[in-house]
C-alpha cells in the first residue's frame, strides 16, 4: 500500500480528515521506519509523549464526571486500566491501526504490526496529531469513539500502576522529588530493550527493563516499591 493511499484509508477509518497530513505521517512512523528514511521522516516518539497527556486529561475528565461516587484512589485505578498499553492495543483493533503503521524492514519481518508496545504508542501519537491539527475537542471526540460505552469499574481488569503508587508514597514528604531517567537501550529496532532508573532526589531507588520506555518505568517503580517493602 503506497503512503498516500495508506493515509487516506486510515483517515476514513478514524472518521477524521487532517488539514495537515504531515502530522499523520509522523504519528504513524515508527522509529525503525524513520531510521531507514532519515532525510524524510521523524518518528512518532515526540507525538506519543504529547498524546499520552491528552489521553490522560480526556479520560480523567470523563470518569470524574461519570463516576462521582468513586474516591480518588479508585478513579486513578480506573484511569490506569483505560490508558495502559494493553487497553490501547485492544482499542486499536477498532481501526486496524497496526495495518497502517510505517515500519522498518526488520520490524515488519518480526511481527511489529501486532506488537502491543508499538501499536499503543502509535495510538497515543495519533491522538496528539489530531489534537495539534484540530484542537482538544477533536481529540476528545476521537478518544470517546474508542473508549468502551459500558465502563464498569467493578469489572475493569486491574492494572498495577506502580508509578502512581510510588508517586503517592513520595508525596507524603513534599520536599522529596522522583524522576525517571533512561539509562540505556540495546538491541535492533524490532527487539529493543530499555533500561530506566528512578531516582529519589539524586539517589537511584529502582531500575527496570522493558520492551518500551513505559514498561521499563513501571518496572523501575515496582522495584523501588519492593525495596521499600510496599506490595501492590
Amino acid at each position: 500500500m503506497d503512503e498516500e493511499k495508506n493515509l487516506a484509508e486510515f483517515q476514513k477509518r478514524i472518521g477524521y480528515s487532517f488539514k495537515n497530513d504531515r502530522l499523520l505521517y509522523e504519528a504513524l512512523s515508527h522509529s525503525s521506519f524513520a531510521n531507514e528514511n532519515k532525510k524524510q521522516r521523524h518518528s512518532n516518539e515526540r507525538l506519543e509523549f504529547l498524546g499520552d497527556s491528552v489521553l490522560s486529561i480526556v479520560v480523567s475528565d470523563y470518569i470524574f464526571e461519570h463516576f462521582k461516587h468513586l474516591p480518588e484512589g479508585e478513579l486513578t485505578k480506573l484511569r490506569a486500566s483505560l490508558v495502559c498499553e494493553k487497553a490501547l492495543f485492544e482499542f486499536s483493533h477498532k481501526f486496524e491501526l497496526g495495518k497502517y503503521i510505517f515500519l522498518g524492514k526488520g520490524e515488519e519481518l518480526t511481527g511489529g504490526r501486532e506488537r502491543a508496545s508499538i501499536v499503543s504508542d502509535a495510538m497515543e501519537a495519533v491522538i496528539a496529531a489530531i489534537y495539534l491539527d484540530g484542537g482538544l475537542e477533536a481529540a476528545r471526540k476521537h478518544i470517546m469513539g474508542f473508549l468502551p460505552k459500558d465502563i464498569n469499574p467493578a469489572h475493569t481488569e486491574t492494572f498495577h500502576d506502580y508509578k502512581t503508587v510510588l508517586q503517592e508514597v513520595i508525596q507524603r514528604n513534599p520536599e522529596e522529588k522522583i524522576e525517571y531517567f533512561l539509562k540505556g537501550e540495546e538491541g535492533p529496532d524490532h527487539d529493543k530493550r530499555f533500561t530506566v532508573q528512578v531516582k529519589l532526589n539524586s539517589n537511584v531507588i529502582g531500575e527496570g527493563v522493558g520492551r518500551s520506555k513505559k514498561s521499563a518505568e513501571q518496572n523501575a517503580a515496582k522495584e523501588a516499591l519492593d525495596l521499600m517493602g510496599i506490595k501492590v
